[in-house]
């Protein structure tokens, strides 16, 4: 499984009022955690690849609303 199925599995498994919560964290300003995240997940996707954009297309509706 990779760290990406593994972070929308738990995003899915968010209660809405948390994940509503997740997508206000991230919308906000950058932070220093927030940065080494970005820095941290550009790594992993040069690393491991990304995510074909069809795929994105197909479930973007449910990791932002679970």
């Amino acid at each position: 499984m990779t760290k990406l199925v593994e972070i929308q599995d738990a995003i899915a498994a968010l209660s809405p009022q948390e994940q509503a919560a997740l997508i206000k964290w991230l919308m906000e300003e950058e932070s220093p955690e927030m940065l080494v995240a970005i820095d941290e997940a550009d790594r992993s996707f040069a690393a491991e690849g990304g995510v074909e954009t069809e795929e994105v297309r197909r479930n973007l509706k449910q990791w932002l609303t679970g």
